[in-house]
């Protein structure tokens, strides 16, 4: 699988390129992030988002599709006991409804087939008043395909769709998301957070 055979390199990669959003991504989602929280994460990756949302909470389950990036979020996360790592499936979450008070998706949402089935379930999971929190890196413009995203995959990603800020908005109101709120961490590739409350 692609995404366990670039684990390795793929933090030196973000933060050699786009260092102060890759962080900064992180550091933002955690404002969300009450004391009480249980939270459910979705393509973890190597823990990126996920080191800042465990200090913040109650508990953190982080899981990802790939075993490769698991391994690398678990090492970056061991200090925190409070979070625990499984592997699985963005578009058919194995949890009882209502039951996390925040569910994060981070830079996942533009590589998913359907992307439908993964907010349905996202919002399925989360209680009524929770927060969904989705980031996802965009284009400053609509006409400035990234250097990094080229790259990626050249080596193998398989990007559905590529956002700018506007595109971002449009494709979570075309699915009927009228209450979102965005927040953007700007830098060489912008990553833009879309909040849904349920």
């Amino acid at each position: 699988m692609f995404w366990d055979k670039i684990s390795p390199l793929y933090d030196f990669f973000e933060n050699v390129y786009n260092h102060k959003v890759y962080s900064g991504t992180g550091k933002k989602v955690a404002e969300f992030i009450s004391k009480s929280d249980e939270v459910f994460e979705c393509a973890c990756g190597t823990g990126a988002i996920s080191q800042y949302i465990a200090p913040k909470c109650r508990s953190l389950i982080a899981t990802d599709f790939s075993s490769g990036m698991l391994k690398q979020a678990e090492a970056k996360c061991k200090e925190y006991k409070n979070v625990s790592f499984k592997k699985a499936d963005i578009t058919n979450i194995k949890c009882k409804a209502n039951r996390f008070d925040k569910v994060v998706a981070g830079n996942v949402i533009h590589l998913l087939p359907e992307p439908e089935k993964a907010l349905s379930e996202m919002l399925r999971v989360v209680k009524p008043g929770g927060k969904v929190i989705i980031p996802t890196y965009i284009n400053k413009s609509k006409t400035s395909a990234n250097f990094a995203v080229k790259f990626v995959e050249l080596l193998g990603a398989d990007f559905k769709q590529q956002f700018d800020l506007s595109s971002y908005k449009k494709f979570f109101a075309d699915m009927g998301y009228k209450d979102v709120k965005y927040c953007v961490v700007d830098g060489r590739m912008p990553c833009a957070i879309a909040v849904i409350t349920k």
